[in-house]
């Protein structure tokens, strides 16, 4: 197949947690919901146009569009209908999908089950490599973008402008602030646990922000190949010497010629994740373009900067201080300092021409942005004292928000 160019569609996989109708609890069915789906024991079901699938652990389902596609209004409606279609299984087995990037009081050590069936063997290997009974591993949901790039100018003009994104978007997509029962001291507890779980290897990861890359052939020769050299003594299966091992905050899938963001947290339901995902790709564009700065100012930044500001949203998302001036300039933003909220509004604002910003995004994105991040709506619905049963209050009404298609607003949403 001939390989899209940018900004010809996207990729969106989003991840759901499986949980018990009655307490919430993390339920190890997957293979359950994909047997009765198939008619047969599968771990990728295709739907028409949609993909369901499973991944390491059994209590996670995700749902995905097969093919790239340019309308993320029909694919936020498409979703929907799986989701519907997913909860009227899971109701037979006594389960439901919750939403959000983290289950709040999983324990990981002693809940997490690994998929048994097809691919068992690489998931396997990362456990006895890893040891995946931990959050950064069982307990973390996120929406991927993906953005087509079709040879090497794309690639490294594409790379270079989500690399300088990255650090935002924690500031709208957060929706992990708790685990175990506890407030973490994170908005988004998963990019947090995310970040350390491949340390045994850490060239998996590097800095999580990837450095610049201006071709296929370097970046397979600075980021694949020692990655494959390092993983290997372990790796005793030979099973993960794959692109996909690579886990930065976004990292190239050239089996497929695109990038796959991976920074951004699931929310309480599709509209809300194809909104967050139109924002980025109308900020990414403005980028790609050069609109605010060029290429080589771009690819010049340093990843330790850019690190340091995705770890302040990792925190903060909203309210977290972007004081570098050197990097506020390359997104047009004409001060030396903001909050990562105000520089969203400035980025919107500035992309308002641009046609992925429809007026059902821009309301979702503006409530956002007054109400703050999901993580932090939930918060505020919890209130400052709350035990398992206000938990459980208010997950319940984010299950409820994603089976209907609504965004989470607090108590009595």
């Amino acid at each position: 197949m001939k390989p899209l160019h940018v900004f010809a569609g996207w990729g969106i996989e989003l991840e759901y947690m499986i949980v018990d109708r009655a307490t919430l609890a993390v339920l190890p069915i997957a293979d359950e919901l994909l047997r009765r789906a198939a008619g047969a024991q599968v771990a990728d079901l295709e739907r028409g146009p949609y993909g369901w699938s499973n991944e390491l652990v059994l209590h996670l389902i995700e749902l995905k569009n097969l093919r790239p596609t340019g309308d993320l209004a029909a694919l936020a409606a498409g979703f929907q209908s799986e989701i519907g279609a997913m909860d009227t299984l899971l109701a037979d087995l006594g389960a439901r999908l919750m939403p959000t990037a983290a289950h709040p009081w999983m324990d990981p050590g002693r809940e997490t089950r690994l998929w048994p069936h097809q691919n068992a063997a690489i998931y396997c290997s990362y456990d006895r490599i890893f040891d995946c009974r931990h959050h950064g591993w069982a307990n973390l949901q996120s929406m991927h973008v993906n953005l087509p790039f079709a040879d090497d100018r794309e690639f490294a003009r594409l790379h270079a402008a989500v690399r300088v994104l990255l650090p935002l978007l924690p500031a709208l997509a957060a929706s992990s602030p708790l685990a175990e029962g506890r407030r973490t001291a994170w908005l988004d507890f998963r990019m947090e646990s995310y970040r350390h779980h491949p340390m045994r290897v850490p060239s998996l990861i590097g800095r999580l922000i990837p450095d610049t890359a201006a071709s296929r052939a370097e970046y397979e020769a600075t980021v694949l190949a020692p990655m494959y050299r390092d993983i290997a003594p372990l790796d005793t299966e030979g099973v993960l010497q794959h692109e996909w091992l690579n886990t930065r905050g976004v990292m190239p899938r050239f089996d497929r010629n695109a990038l796959e963001i991976r920074v951004i947290d699931v929310q309480e339901c599709p509209q809300a994740d194809l909104a967050i995902a139109a924002a980025a790709t109308a900020v990414v564009r403005a980028l790609f373009d050069e609109r605010w700065s060029t290429l080589a100012a771009q690819q010049a930044i340093a990843t330790d900067k850019l690190l340091d500001l995705l770890l302040r949203t990792i925190c903060d998302a909203d309210r977290a201080v972007i004081d570098d001036s050197a990097y506020l300039a390359l997104l047009g933003y004409p001060r030396s300092q903001c909050r990562a909220d105000e520089l969203w509004h400035h980025l919107l604002g500035a992309c308002a021409g641009d046609p992925l910003l429809s007026a059902a995004h821009r309301d979702i994105l503006d409530r956002i942005l007054a109400e703050g991040p999901l993580a932090r709506r939930i918060l505020r619905a919890l209130g400052a004292n709350f035990d398992r049963a206000d938990l459980q209050a208010v997950y319940r009404q984010l299950c409820d928000c994603l089976a209907e298609g609504r965004l989470f607003a607090g108590a009595g949403s």
